[in-house]
């Protein structure tokens, strides 16, 4: 009989091998290792000829999974079907692969192993989709579920805190694995991210631990100033760009459209500093005569400020934007202007405003953004308030605050936006 190699699992990941409990909930910290885990456990039923289930937030995470347990199992594959989402093995084993998006995700069938990947990251429904749906495939071949996730908060909707508080009631045991669980990360990079993090992302994302975030600035107004005072504007610098985020997105109407600018020094200096910023209430009509406003005042800046870069195209400094609804139209008019435009990347937009902030918490945690006197005095008139919206908007975001999709958000978003493209390596995208 053909064999297959499964992936080698590290100590930490052999000890959760080896609680046996029939249903676990894993907490897991970054790089730990949960999604080679589960890849493992998956190919490893199924080439026992077990039925396993795995289970994820979307289609867009089970692709790449999916892939990769195909190669796996390839020697033993007797049907694969990327649209339907199904690998069937010699001897009848099969892997099926559900999106939580679907309320019903496993409804009549029945399985040896239920795998439910970023459970933490689910819909609020979560809980009723265990019950109703997953729970019941287990029943026949008194099957076992094991959810692992990073703990994404501790909240009353996040699915994975609930079954790892609530065990009586559902079941489930806990099982922690920190980062440093996993004994071939680098130790010293590990001293490293823990001083340059954010001490309750390194509690969340490293550590694993139920961080409850109501409540906590996640921004500190100081860590914006240069001993307690905003900096003047660079003499000299790599490059000046701006970033757009739209107000027309998805067909819903959003508070207003937001702009930022910002100088960016990679050898001296501050590694970035906003420079100026607007918010305005427009019809979507009047986003194309606003636009060329932008880039004039990214010209401003750029000259006020040396930039050193020189820029494609017409030699004009980058302006990014929202690929999404309004902003999809801004690019395409600039673009045809001969402007350089450029297209936020998907993966960022998608991430989501919680998941931004944490993954550019540190930069702002170690004093790298910086406001200059202009930004941080200015005062703009917004929905009949008359104030500094940027401070106030990066002062009174919250992580998982319930009120963001009422609040006025568009300023902080280009900020996060703006740190992701000039600092960030994407690790957290």
């Amino acid at each position: 009989m053909p064999t297959i190699a499964l992936p080698t699992l590290h100590p930490g990941q052999v000890a959760a091998f080896e609680e046996g409990y029939r249903f676990v909930a894993m907490r897991c910290g970054r790089r730990w290792g949960k999604t080679n885990y589960a890849i493992t456990l998956a190919c490893d039923g199924a080439s026992k000829k077990w039925p396993v289930g795995f289970f994820a937030p979307n289609y867009k995470i089970i692709a790449e999974t999916y892939q990769e347990i195909r190669e796996i199992l390839d020697p033993i594959v007797t049907r694969a079907n990327a649209q339907e989402k199904v690998i069937r093995t010699l001897g009848g084993g099969r892997i099926d692969f559900w999106s939580l998006d679907d309320p019903r995700a496993g409804r009549s069938r029945k399985y040896k192993l239920a795998l439910i990947d970023e459970a933490a990251y689910t819909r609020p429904n979560m809980i009723d989709i265990w019950e109703q749906a997953i729970r019941p495939t287990l029943v026949d071949m008194r099957g076992s579920a094991i959810a692992l996730s990073n703990t994404a908060g501790a909240n009353p909707d996040n699915c994975l805190h609930q079954i790892r508080t609530q065990t009586r009631k559902y079941g489930f045991r806990d099982f922690h694995a920190p980062s440093h669980a996993n004994p071939y990360l680098p130790r010293q990079e590990l001293i490293d991210l823990e001083r340059k993090s954010h001490p309750l992302v390194w509690r969340q994302e490293y550590l694993a631990e139920f961080v409850d975030w109501s409540g906590q600035a996640f921004f500190d107004e100081q860590k914006l100033l240069e001993r307690g005072a905003p900096v003047e504007w660079p003499t000299h610098c790599d490059l000046v760009f701006a970033v757009i985020d739209t107000a027309i997105k998805d067909g819903a109407a959003h508070d207003g459209t937001a702009v930022s600018y910002w100088a960016r020094s990679q050898f001296s200096g501050h590694p970035l500093v906003l420079l100026d910023w607007d918010i305005v209430q427009i019809e979507g009509a009047m986003l194309e005569t606003w636009l060329p406003s932008v880039f004039a005042r990214s010209v401003e800046l750029a000259i006020a400020c040396g930039a050193r870069m020189a820029q494609p195209g017409d030699g004009t400094p980058p302006v990014w934007i929202e690929d999404k609804g309004s902003g999809t139209i801004l690019i395409q008019q600039a673009l045809r202007r001969g402007w350089n435009a450029i297209a936020i990347e998907g993966k960022i937009t998608a991430a989501g405003k919680d998941a931004r902030a944490i993954s550019v918490s540190g930069y702002f945690h170690r004093g790298e953004i910086k406001f200059s006197r202009h930004a941080y005095e200015k005062t703009v008139t917004f929905k009949n308030a008359t104030r500094n919206h940027m401070l106030a908007q990066l002062l009174s975001y919250r992580v998982g605050d319930k009120s963001a999709a009422t609040r006025a958000d568009d300023l902080l978003d280009t900020a996060t936006y703006a740190v992701a493209i000039a600092l960030g390596n994407n690790e957290g995208f």
